[in-house]
């Protein structure tokens, strides 16, 4: 039975329009994830968005709750059903049905379709809320509706807002499996299960707590997917249904050992966390050390400590994706379409971590024998610091032996290093701001952007602003921000650059800085010198530069088809600036590009460009965009109705609201002028087209001349030949320049060995003592050589009683200096050169006393 389909399905018959999952990264700043059904109508529900026509709605939403305020990562491994990632199906009511038909509809689809018996489910409510226990009272015995206060059954959104009672549905799974005083209605064990629980939005609550009735209340519902699968094939343990079970065994098999008692749990935890770091991995969520990013890290490190316990000792996560895929691919494409960028994602972050856990689980094994209360806070910040062991990580380690860690010293550490930068949160291009753009946007509404077809235009000022976003009635001789009713500024979003230009006003003109986004409201940053603008001002608003940033961005949609021709499907989109002069376009992709890859992408590119490609802009409905195959770019929210731009047939077709050229011919010509990386994972492609283009290809001419005119050849390959060779030649003759002295080496035979002890005025004294070495079975040689008024001494010995670092040292002291070194090679220096001549009579002494 797919319990999944079977929900939507049944909720699609009952009038509801079946939602598709939001993504796991919400538009909401208040949220790190996405962590229930209701947060993609959360706007409905508080009224800041009128409701749709269709005021049913059902969805299957991808949940994660691992970092922020909802976060049950420590449990997971340790309880029968938390998780880092789940899905909870829901319906939802805007204002259209109530408790009556809420009720009606659980109870439908729990007893008939999931065809769980009745006699097993109980229910609870809020204990004030007389209505929706005689509702029930309608399906179920009254014995078995149980009322609990607020802790357990009131609902709100926040301090402030909608609220309202809620109902639960639970299943009792069995007294002979549980036998805890716990284990009751109400308890804290495990034997009655919380499958379902409606919410009813009935209340508006004030800042004073009172309770006001919404003129329309909603309903708010959520079923645990992974619960229900786990009833329904009749397991105690989320883990032991076939949502988990066969990763389970791939990890057996892969580890070459079952899972037993004692270890079961890190097997848990690893089976979770893949499907965790898989589903955020594939919506573009990548690892790093801050934000959204630092918690897949953190997630993947726990999954790679707890292999490391059960013995993996090299990556195995991304061997497990293709069996995740095998359960959850059919319903999630993004799996499919993904697979291969999970798995390198996965392996490259692995390989970072094997690295150093080694050493890291060492030092944490070393403290904890050590240990009797509390685990070292200067140990858990180096396996931070050092080891990139998280501290949630060290202290999910200690959770087993009932230790905690020092946080008081682990904070102070912390606090004394560089502060860890906040992640900065920001919508579809809404700018950061201090100013109460709300109270704007309630005053004026949205001003209209019409710059798709005007670079000019006659406008009237709305609102002005000074430099702290205080409404003023006028500026002059300051910087602030101008709101006009009409704008042909284009605001900075999906990595174009805000549009700059000009004011003219009667008094003169006033320069357009930059032009940016708050709460929707389209604004230009304006520098106002001698002239005044004031508002209600008509003023004629005048765009530059727009086509070259046009051209760029353009250019941008075609680098992204160019990338997924040469590099494969997972390429996706990291990120993207482009304004006049420049584009920059970050992607996925787990290594550099080789110089074949950047000149293939290069000319796919320019050939889109020489094919005079009409660009088409479409709105169009959001499902029928997805389904004509356009990309959308990840962590933008997309509205019912959605802009499509398109290049070719075939070519490019993306969500974009930006501006563009109308045929790509207009782009002119397309250069690379960068590849690098910018963090793990990630590449950045730097370019140039239209003017900025021309203006490249003249610099690089200007400099081939250059270079032509210095070699004084128009063939230029063979005149860098032609100077490489002399070089060469030079280099070789300055070596055996250094390496032959201007004056004839001294030698002489003491009994059967050669003797050499010689002043030489120039050479390597090194290499021509290894040289005499190396001609001779039988040699001791002492070389001195004056330096910079400084005495060089190198001495060497082949086979000979005399010890060279004994020798050179001997006569080092002639000349004021020491020095010694190995039997067979030693080198000193001396300050004294006048003693030079002296030094060698006596290093010829010396050798002969020791022969």
């Amino acid at each position: 039975m797919d319990i999944r389909k079977e929900y939507l399905e049944f909720f699609r018959s009952k009038g509801h329009e079946v939602i598709s999952s939001m993504p796991l990264v919400p538009d909401d700043p208040t949220l790190m994830f996405t962590n229930a059904g209701m947060v993609q109508f959360k706007d409905i529900f508080t009224g800041n968005i009128p409701a749709p026509q269709n005021r049913r709605a059902t969805s299957c939403q991808l949940c994660v709750r691992a970092g922020g305020k909802h976060n049950d990562l420590e449990n997971v491994g340790y309880t029968a059903r938390h998780h880092t990632l789940f899905e909870m199906l829901g319906n939802f009511s805007f204002g259209d049905y109530f408790k009556e038909d809420a009720i009606a509809y659980a109870w439908e689809f729990v007893t008939k379709n999931l065809a769980l018996p009745p006699e097993k489910l109980w229910v609870t409510v809020h204990d004030s809320d007389d209505e929706a226990f005689d509702i029930w009272s309608k399906y179920i015995n009254p014995s078995r509706i149980m009322r609990f206060g607020d802790k357990d059954n009131f609902w709100s959104m926040g301090d402030t807002g909608a609220c309202g009672p809620c109902s639960e549905i639970f299943y009792d799974q069995g007294e002979e499996h549980f036998n805890s005083p716990e284990d009751k209605m109400g308890g804290d064990g495990d034997r009655f299960l919380e499958i379902w629980n409606l919410v009813f939005m009935q209340y508006e609550r004030t800042a004073k707590g009172e309770l006001i009735p919404l003129p329309k209340p909603s309903i708010d519902t959520g079923m645990g997917l992974e619960r229900v699968i786990a009833i329904k094939e009749g397991v105690l343990n989320n883990f032991d249904s076939s949502n988990f079970k066969p990763i389970i065994e791939k990890i057996e098999n892969l580890a070459n050992k079952n899972a037993t008692k004692e270890n079961i749990g890190s097997y848990r935890v690893i089976a979770d966390h893949l499907r965790a770091t898989s589903f955020m991995l594939s919506q573009g969520i990548l690892f790093g050390n801050e934000g959204r990013p630092y918690v897949l890290r953190r997630i993947l490190r726990r999954a790679i400590r707890h292999g490391y316990l059960i013995g993996f000792r090299k990556p195995f996560m991304a061997k497990l994706v293709d069996t995740l895929i095998e359960i959850m691919g059919g319903h999630y494409i993004e799996l499919v379409e993904n697979q291969n960028f999970i798995k390198e994602q996965l392996t490259l972050e692995e390989e970072r971590f094997f690295k150093t856990i080694d050493l890291g689980m060492s030092l944490f094994s070393e403290e904890l024998a050590n240990t009797k209360d509390t685990f070292s806070g200067e140990v858990a910040f180096k396996l931070y610091d050092t080891y990139g062991f998280p501290l949630d990580l060290t202290e999910d380690m200690l959770k087993d032996k009932g230790l905690k860690v020092d946080l008081i010293k682990f904070d102070e550490l912390m606090a004394n290093q560089k502060s860890m930068a906040k992640a900065a949160w920001k919508g579809s291009g809404d700018a950061t701001n201090d100013g109460d753009f709300k109270e704007l946007l309630e005053k004026y509404g949205l001003n209209e952007f019409v710059g798709y077809t005007n670079v000019t235009y006659k406008s009237k000022v709305v609102a002005l602003l000074d430099e702290n976003f205080k409404e003023v009635s006028s500026l002059q001789n300051q910087d602030g921000w101008a709101m006009l009713d009409k704008t042909p500024f284009y605001a900075t979003s999906g990595g174009q650059n805000g549009d700059i230009g000009a004011l003219e006003v009667q008094n003169g003109n006033i320069i357009v800085e930059d032009t940016s986004k708050f709460h929707g409201l389209n604004l230009s940053k304006i520098s106002v010198k001698e002239a005044k603008i004031s508002q209600n001002d008509i003023v004629d608003a005048v765009v530059i530069h727009r086509y070259e940033v046009a051209k760029h961005h353009s250019a941008t949609h075609l680098l992204q088809s160019a990338l997924k021709m040469v590099l494969g499907d997972s390429v996706s989109q990291a990120g993207s600036y482009n304004d006049n002069l420049k584009l920059r376009f970050d992607f996925t992709y787990p290594k550099a590009m080789t110089t074949e890859q950047i000149n293939e992408v290069e000319d796919l590119v320019n050939s889109m460009i020489t094919r005079a490609l009409s660009g088409v802009v479409e709105e169009l409905p959001l499902e029928e965009a997805k389904n004509k195959g356009a990309i959308a770019m990840f962590g933008e929210k997309y509205g019912d109705m959605v802009r499509v731009v398109s290049f070719g047939k075939d070519v490019s077709i993306e969500f974009c609201g930006g501006t563009h050229v109308k045929n790509t011919a207009d782009i002119g010509s397309f250069y690379i002028v960068k590849e690098s990386g910018v963090s793990a994972g990630i590449r950045r492609i730097e370019a140039v087209v239209g003017a900025s283009a021309i203006k490249y290809a003249k610099d690089i001419i200007s400099k081939f001349g250059e270079v032509q005119s210095e070699l004084k050849s128009n063939d230029m390959i063979a005149g860098i030949k032609k100077l490489k060779n002399e070089i060469k030649e030079l280099k070789k003759e300055l070596q055996n320049a250094q390496t032959q002295t201007s004056s004839p080496i001294e030698e002489t035979m003491i009994n059967d060995t050669k003797v050499i002890v010689s002043i030489v005025e120039n050479g390597d004294l090194k290499k021509i003592v290894d040289d005499c070495k190396n001609a001779n079975e039988k040699v001791a040689i002492l070389l001195l050589q004056v330096k910079d008024d400084k005495v060089l001494l190198a001495a060497g010995s082949k086979n000979t009683n005399i010890k060279a670092g004994d020798w050179v040292k001997n006569i080092a002291t002639i000349v004021g200096g020491n020095g010694g070194g190995r039997p067979d090679f030693a080198t000193a220096g001396g300050k004294d050169s006048s003693k030079i001549q002296e030094a060698k009579e006596k290093a010829l002494e010396y050798a002969k006393a020791n022969l």
